[in-house]
């Protein structure tokens, strides 16, 4: 006989993470994944601009060695587990000029953030996971994994290529064992940070707010769609992702950009 879902509180009971869970994309999917039922815990060096009561929120610089590991034991000793982990946390802070204004700290500090952290995140909630033969891990990536932008953000697409490949491996190894691992990789996506970004853009040109966005447009190649994505459709995918409706997918990239990438 098969199991009935219950769509509307469909992750009821799942205990869940989502790193850099208090702003942008991350927020939208802790909420996302809250509306479906699930005890959500964010994790992110900033505290939320409005602390939710239903969410336990771990303050975390999940770039440095060993925060992971505290997350997990904060996160183990309170709730025993964690169903669905959703590596979201990414930023890229380096510098515009290319290769050579790059020195190691940059290429450092983007890969940290962007590749070790949810390498060390897996490797710490993965036992508990395999034991009870059920589990799902999420790694949000870039489509800058497969179309970086060299002038700013190289060392954060590379580590994004890096964070894809090393998903698509892992799931190799623990889909068999009752752990899903799949990948979503966003193109741009209209966050409160991209709309400093894009006042910053309009005033040092003496442009209108849309010339700015129109401008990032024509530097990605172009968005069919026309716009970025909006948080909540990110969070959508990712909702769904987590869900049972999805207990047959394991290993796959979802690219979620609009048409963006311009390849198949």
């Amino acid at each position: 006989m098969k199991e009935q879902i219950n769509y509307s509180n469909e992750l009821s009971g799942k205990i869940a993470l989502v790193t850099g869970g208090t702003k942008g994309a991350g927020k939208a999917i802790a909420g996302r994944l809250k509306a479906a039922g699930a005890i959500v815990v964010i994790a992110a060096r900033n505290k939320p601009d409005q602390e939710d009561p239903d969410m336990h929120f771990i303050p975390a610089d999940l770039s440095l060695r060993g925060t992971a590991d505290s997350v997990a034991n904060a996160i183990l000793d309170k709730y025993g587990r964690l169903d669905i982990l959703i590596n979201n946390l990414g930023a890229s802070e380096t510098p515009a000029g290319g290769f050579a204004v790059l020195n190691d700290e940059h290429w450092e500090s983007a890969i940290n953030t962007n590749l070790f952290a949810p390498v060390r995140l897996d490797r710490a909630f993965l036992p508990q996971m395999i034991e009870r033969g059920n589990g799902v891990i999420i790694h949000i990536a870039s489509i800058q994994g497969s179309l970086p932008l060299y002038d700013a953000t190289l060392p954060y697409a590379a580590a994004k290529a890096g964070l894809i490949n090393y998903s698509k491996g892992l799931s190799k190894e623990v889909t068999a064992k009752g752990v899903r691992v799949l990948t979503v990789s966003p193109g741009w996506i209209k966050t409160e940070n991209v709309k400093y970004f894009l006042e910053r853009i309009a005033k040092s040109s003496n442009s209108s707010i849309e010339e700015a966005e129109q401008s990032v447009i024509t530097a990605l190649g172009g968005i069919p769609a026309g716009r970025p994505a909006e948080p909540e459709e990110v969070a959508e995918l990712v909702g769904f992702l987590a869900s049972p409706r999805a207990n047959y997918l394991s290993g796959t990239e979802f690219i979620i950009d609009g048409g963006t990438i311009p390849t198949i």
